[in-house]
């Protein structure tokens, strides 16, 4: 046995790019061991996974734990938010899933906006305006596109719930990842029967949504994990709300999430509902509610650019450049058939300069967003919490602060998905709120870089660019 002082728990992140695997003391925060193994998302027009390698990067991630993982009394699993898992009858995937940054579906999110009612009846119902990362956005797609992969399909799931179901038998989702599909409604708390006969989808082809605090199930014996038999399984969540409890967030605590995707969110007391589309209304995992923009671009594409230039990522110069790093299309603002731009380009501008520029593109997106998210009683002399895999550069670190003009901390707990995860499935063996759990474990403690003034001159600039460019950047790719 592990010199622990508490039970063992197990937490998993299964993000776009990779699964992480930590065994924690469920006493102290401690981590015990960890794993990682890589997955593989198409490239071109769409981003697509085949969700049986998910299963085997948690597999290879747990066997990476050792026998710390067979000890583990509990079990949760956050992961990638939106994405489109389509089963067949004998719960194997009819093709590979859908991811949440393939916008292919942006016609068919359109379309559903005005057929449904328009922004405010969705924002209304559901809590957001679907954009084409929502699921009910591609399973439209998929049923106009693919007809005989709707045929085939039998269950319906999210990325989360996929891993979740191998362990369990049991098809089961929590309300901060249901929260994401555009078939919850936040308002009832449950799916919403007229959006689902809109899009031909069967309510029972969806997983039953379990309550914060319950047991989704028990390990059950057929499989290939180092878990035994009647280990505890937590519902786990999407990992943006599996952040916010690995954090302990309390309201209006703000946080910027620099990742694949770049995230602002705050945990709110209020349901949102904006009809502008700019401000998810998600659940998060505990009860409350998770208002939060997302961008496509953040650190996948910033550090694009550096490869392009030759460039390690830290090699930034002071710039008056303008680059618009919305390589994949782009969420916040919602330019969903847009292409990287750059504006102000000169014979004396360097790579540096050019790099710099990509940083600001990508953090003025995210900041945009951050005064919608948070309450109109917010304290905005509180920290900004700096997370995710960018969070440690100097150079996000000196953009975010220079932008912001905010004073911003850098948690030291580093994979607070799985952290998250794994206080919610400590959680469950000590009836503890799991972000109070993650609280005792004080994993958002870390340094405080004290704010600067904010440089509203390139804020503007950058502004003003987004605007001009506007009728270019709302063209598809396909037009030009």
């Amino acid at each position: 046995m592990s010199a622990a002082e508490g039970p063992l728990v197990v937490g998993v992140d299964t993000s776009t790019q990779s699964t992480k695997a930590l065994v924690v003391d469920a006493a102290t925060g401690q981590v015990v061991a960890s794993g990682q193994a890589p997955h593989t998302v198409s490239s071109g027009a769409g981003r697509e996974s085949d969700p049986r390698q998910w299963w085997d990067a948690l597999s290879e991630a747990l066997r990476q734990c050792g026998d710390a993982a067979h000890e583990a009394a509990a079990v949760s699993i956050g992961g990638q938010q939106h994405g489109l898992v389509t089963l067949d009858e004998r719960g194997e995937p009819v093709r590979p899933a859908l991811l949440w940054n393939d916008v292919r579906s942006a016609p068919q999110a359109r379309r559903l906006i005005e057929e449904l009612g328009g922004p405010k009846a969705w924002a209304e119902r559901t809590g957001s305006v679907p954009g084409p990362s929502f699921t009910v956005t591609k399973w439209a797609w998929l049923a106009e596109n693919e007809p005989e992969a709707v045929r085939a399909t039998r269950a319906v799931r999210l990325p989360h719930d996929y891993l979740t179901e191998r362990l369990t038998g049991q098809g089961t989702t929590d309300r901060g990842d249901a929260s994401g599909t555009g078939w919850w409604a936040s308002g009832t708390e449950a799916y919403d029967e007229e959006t689902l006969a809109h899009v031909g989808l069967d309510r029972a082809m969806l997983p039953r949504v379990v309550r914060p605090g319950e047991v989704a199930g028990t390990v059950r014996d057929s499989h290939d994990l180092p878990f035994s038999k009647g280990t505890l399984v937590a519902p786990g969540t999407g990992d943006n709300a599996a952040a916010a409890l690995g954090l302990g967030l309390r309201p209006g605590a703000p946080v910027l999430s620099l990742g694949t995707s770049g995230t602002v969110y705050a945990v709110s007391r209020h349901r949102p509902a904006d009809p502008t589309g700019t401000v998810a209304g998600f659940a998060d995992a505990h009860g409350d509610w998770l208002p939060l923009a997302c961008t496509l671009n953040c650190t996948l594409a910033v550090d694009r650019v550096a490869a392009l230039l030759g460039l390690d990522r830290e090699a930034v110069e002071p710039t008056g450049v303008t680059l618009l790093p919305y390589l994949d299309g782009e969420r916040t603002p919602n330019l969903p058939g847009a292409s990287g731009l750059l504006h102000g380009l000169r014979h004396d501008t360097t790579a540096g300069q050019l790099l710099q520029a990509a940083y600001d593109g990508a953090v003025h997106s995210l900041l945009g967003a951050l005064d919608l998210v948070l309450d109109a009683d917010a304290d905005r002399s509180v920290p900004l919490l700096l997370i995710g895999g960018g969070a440690r550069g100097r150079a996000w670190q000196e953009t975010v602060r220079r932008l912001s003009g905010r004073a911003v901390q850098v948690p030291e707990a580093k994979e607070l998905v799985a952290l998250g995860a794994a206080a919610q499935a400590a959680g469950l063996l000590t009836g503890e709120d799991p972000a109070a759990v993650a609280r005792r474990w004080n994993t958002a403690a870390g340094p405080v870089l004290d704010a600067v003034e904010r440089d509203d001159e390139t804020l503007e600039r950058i502004a003003g660019v987004l605007s001009d460019a506007a009728p270019l950047l709302e063209r598809s790719t396909d037009d030009r």
